[in-house]
């Protein structure tokens, strides 16, 4: 097997393999990515926040991606009985980008890494990371597989995994760990929308609230198609009777909001069935290595967080990695694994709260107070660093006393 010494091994072309070498490429760090699938692959996760524009901005990815025209997402609306919750980006607590994109994955991730290669980076698809290991000092040496299933090794300085759901290092060092939600799973698929409905309600992100702990995901693209997903509890889910594509008709039925919509619309694959889709890992990073993305927490879909944290967590570690190699000191639990565990914390407050259905109480209380929506907004926009958000310094309080205090006044 011939050994290749480089500074960077990433392992995943997905967004967060993708916003981490672009960065690391363009202040000259050696780096080659391996990536087990060949693009372009379906995959999901097509809603993206405002907070990951800065990320594509600031590793040179912008541009590539405004040229795709994809649907413009400036908000989102949450539906539950006869209420509808709107939710405009422009009117969030925290300042910065108000908006950001609804995307059909396999065009999106595909775009990226074609404009790695443009700019001259080493990505090898279909190499698939079959086993790794670390001397005392961190350097790795991976063993991969070709395409055509001849193995060779590769030798890094420090290995990014942004391998998402492959959680490949997660796998192979045995740090993987049961999420601490509730178990939830989800059923989706694409169809061609022939009666969207023109204008802004035919385009905006809804998610309709069918029951506390049950909802229908819409998420229109510019290209004409729609993602739809029902989720819920698992053994909800597994209730309904037949093939995916029965369950999941039988699913869309439940909804009185979008049923009509999508009754007799043919499903353009068999719609796929993820079964308790929160995971976690014990820790995220360790001697030679640091984890990215859904390799490391994925919470829930129902506020689009996958690919916010996937190119946030990305973004640090290529930053951090580029000192450390340099030579600087780099502090990784404080610096990586705290930081990134501080956001996760306020989303999974949120999905907490969302099936309790203290969350659902703020959403669709009535009259809206503009503050307390302004605060919201900006934690579904994604910036949940900001600690001058009440909705953030206090995330694991504030909703379940505010909706006991509307619940109140009802009584």
């Amino acid at each position: 097997m011939k050994d290749t010494i480089i500074d960077v091994l990433i392992i995943g072309a997905g967004p967060s393999g993708c916003v981490a070498a672009s960065y690391l490429h363009n202040i000259n760090i050696n780096i080659k990515i391996v990536e087990k699938n060949k693009f372009p692959r379906f995959v999901i996760g097509e809603s993206l926040l405002p907070r990951c524009m800065d990320h594509f901005e600031e590793a040179g990815l912008l541009d590539c991606l405004n040229e795709r025209n994809y649907e413009k997402k400036e908000g989102a609306r949450f539906i539950k009985g006869d209420v509808i919750c709107e939710f405009d980006f422009s009117k969030k607590h925290t300042p910065g980008w108000d908006w950001t994109w609804q995307v059909p994955r396999a065009d999106f991730d595909n775009t990226l890494a074609k404009e790695l290669v443009r700019k001259g980076v080493d990505l090898s698809f279909e190499h698939e990371v079959i086993a790794v290991s670390f001397d005392e000092n961190g350097i790795s040496t991976t063993i991969i597989k070709d395409e055509n299933g001849k193995e060779y090794a590769v030798k890094a300085k420090k290995v990014i995994d942004s391998s998402g759901y492959g959680r490949v290092l997660p796998r192979l060092l045995d740090v993987s760990l049961p999420s601490k939600l509730p178990k939830h799973s989800s059923v989706f698929t694409h169809v061609n929308d022939t009666k969207r409905p023109e204008g802004y309600q035919g385009t905006r992100i809804s998610f309709h609230i069918t029951d506390t702990e049950t909802w229908l995901w819409v998420i229109p693209f510019s290209n004409g198609k729609t993602s739809i997903g029902f989720v819920g509890p698992t053994e909800y889910l597994e209730s309904f009777e037949g093939t995916t594509t029965e369950k999941l008709q039988a699913m869309v039925r439940v909804s009185e909001f979008f049923g009509d919509r999508f009754e007799d619309e043919e499903y353009l694959f068999e719609p796929v069935f993820i079964k308790n889709y929160s995971i976690s890992v014990k820790q995220l990073f360790g001697n030679g290595y640091v984890l990215t993305g859904n390799s490391t927490e994925f919470l829930d879909p129902v506020f689009s967080s996958g690919v916010t944290f996937a190119t946030e967590s990305a973004l640090m570690a290529a930053k951090l990695t580029a000192k450390e190699i340099k030579g600087e000191p780099v502090d990784w639990q404080k610096e990586y694994a705290d930081y990134i565990l501080e956001g996760v914390e306020v989303f999974a407050s949120y999905v907490k709260e969302w099936y309790t259905g203290n969350l659902q109480t703020l959403f669709f209380h009535r009259p809206e107070n503009p503050e307390i929506k302004a605060q919201i907004c900006a934690v579904l926009a994604g910036d949940v660093w900001d600690k001058s958000n009440p909705f953030v310094k206090k995330h694991d309080r504030i909703v379940a006393t505010m909706a006991h205090l509307i619940n109140m006044e009802k009584e």
